[in-house]
């Protein structure tokens, strides 16, 4: 697969916030690394690069917008004319322009990155789906942290990664690692 010069990349909630350790245990230590490599190619070849931030209304979120950990993490730091869609919910596409905004510049393709795989990620990538849109999914560049079930099992941040990734694969969205997806984008060797 070839990926078209309008295939948007966008990163999905890549806030310092998710460095708290309250989160617990995460999965993927080389998501940003990944991340950064994309972005760059992104901005190499001039395709669209899309910011999505959540804007917490949870009194003890570190992500709410008093908080520093609402920040960009420095890897994924939007540059200027990089559109910022801010969210209170899971899905990129609830109560933003973000679906408008690709229609209007005829974007029918997004590849996500981002935290978490299993909220945030999938919520988003459900709904590009069901929009319309080709959705593809960059596990190595996405990342998620361990949980907690209603019956107490324990389920660890690769178990959820893994399982979310399982669910969205070949039903919502095409999974492929960064490599695939900078050789699609032909940005492997500097573009």
């Amino acid at each position: 697969m070839t990926l078209s010069p309008s295939s948007a990349l966008l990163l999905i909630d890549v806030q310092q916030g998710f460095d708290d350790p309250r989160w617990g245990e995460r999965n993927n230590p080389d998501a940003e690394r990944n991340i950064a490599a994309l972005l760059a190619a992104w901005r190499r070849t001039r395709r669209p690069v899309i910011h999505v931030q959540h804007m917490s209304q949870k009194p003890d979120s570190p992500l709410r917008p008093d908080r520093p950990g609402n920040a960009f993490k420095p890897e994924a730091a939007p540059q200027p004319g990089e559109p910022i869609f801010q969210k209170t919910v899971n899905s990129g596409f609830i109560g933003t322009a973000l679906e408008a905004h690709l229609r209007a510049r005829q974007i029918g393709t997004v590849v996500l990155v981002g935290i978490t795989t299993d909220h945030c990620v999938s919520t988003t990538a459900r709904m590009a789906a069901n929009l319309g849109f080709t959705t593809i999914v960059v596990s190595d560049g996405t990342a998620t942290f361990e949980r907690t079930g209603p019956e107490g099992d324990h389920y660890s941040a690769e178990q959820m990664h893994r399982l979310a990734l399982a669910s969205l694969h070949g039903e919502f969205a095409s999974v492929r690692r960064t490599n695939d997806v900078l050789a699609e984008a032909g940005a492997i060797g500097g573009g």
